[in-house]
C-alpha cells in the first residue's frame, strides 16, 4: 500500500520495511554547506500494553508489571523511535565511542532500544542467573549466547544492518531492540519525540522513522545547503 501527500511541502510515501540489508561501505568526506533535518514523531491513538509476568528466578526478576508498546510522553511524542537516512553513501564521520553493550539486568535489556554501527555489540550478563540472550533480524538469526555466569560477556556481531529483536530463552518476557545502522545520519528521538540529523550533505533523500510496534514510515525529504527541513511524523497503530 502506498499513499500520497504533504507534510510541511514534502512529499511523503508510507512503505513497510521488514528485510535486513548488507551494510553499505560507506565513505567518510568533508560535508560543505551541509543542511539539518529536524521533526517530532508523534502517536495519537491508545497507547497498548504489554503485560509482562516472570515465571522464574522472581527474587532477581521481580514481579508482574505492564510496559507500554510505543513510549508515549508530552503532547503525544514518542520516545526511543528510530530515525535514519537510508543508503546514505558518503558523508559526515562517525561517532566515536567504544563498543556498544547491552545488558542483561533484573531480567531486562539496558538499553531496551538503542541504535549502532552494524559491527560488534557487547552482551552483558549482570545478574546470578542464566541468561540465553539471542538477536533476530525477522525470522533469521543474527546470534545466541549463552551467558551463565554474572558478569560474563559476549562479543557478537551484527553484519547487517536493520532492525534486531532481541530476547532471551531463559526469561519469555524479556524483550528489546537494537538498530544497525550502515551510515552515520540516524537518531533516536528524546522524551518528547523530537529529533534532528546535522551536518546532512545537500541532496534528495529517504528518510524513515521506526517503532516496533507501529513500524516504519517512509518520506521523502530534501535538504538544501544550510537549511533545515522540518518533518513532522505521525505513527499509527498497525
Amino acid at each position: 500500500m502506498r499513499l500520497r501527500g504533504t507534510a510541511s511541502g514534502i512529499c511523503v510515501g508510507i512503505t513497510f520495511v521488514c528485510i535486513a540489508q548488507p551494510a553499505l561501505a560507506y565513505q567518510e568526506s568533508p560535508v560543505s554547506d551541509g543542511g539539518t533535518i529536524k521533526g517530532k514523531i508523534v502517536y495519537k491513538g491508545d497507547v497498548p500494553i504489554r503485560t509482562v509476568v516472570p515465571t522464574k528466578d522472581k527474587d532477581v526478576c521481580g514481579g508482574v508489571r505492564e510496559e507500554p508498546e510505543v513510549k508515549v510522553g508530552a503532547d503525544s511524542g514518542v520516545g526511543d523511535a528510530f530515525v535514519y537516512l537510508k543508503d546514505v553513501e558518503q558523508g559526515k564521520p562517525w561517532p566515536t565511542s567504544g563498543t556498544p553493550v547491552l545488558e542483561n539486568k533484573g531480567c531486562m535489556f539496558h538499553p531496551d532500544i538503542q541504535a549502532i554501527p552494524a559491527g560488534k555489540l557487547s552482551v552483558l550478563n549482570s545478574d546470578p542467573v542464566l541468561h540465553n540472550t539471542a538477536g533476530y533480524y525477522g525470522k533469521r538469526n543474527a546470534f545466541n549466547v549463552a551467558l551463565p555466569n554474572q558478569g560474563k560477556a559476549v562479543e557478537v556481531e551484527l553484519k547487517r544492518a536493520g532492525q534486531v529483536r532481541v530476547e532471551c530463552d531463559a526469561h519469555g518476557w524479556m524483550l528489546g531492540f537494537v538498530y544497525a545502522v550502515d551510515n552515520p545520519y540516524y537518531a533516536l528521538t528524546a522524551p518528547d519525540g523530537t529529533f534532528e540529523i546535522a551536518d546532512v550533505p545537500p541532496g534528495k533523500y529517504t528518510l524513515i522513522a521506526n517503532q516496533a510496534f507501529t513500524g516504519p514510515v517512509e518520506f521523502e525529504v530534501e535538504v538544501a545547503a544550510g537549511q533545515t527541513a522540518e518533518i513532522p511524523v505521525e505513527l499509527k497503530e498497525p
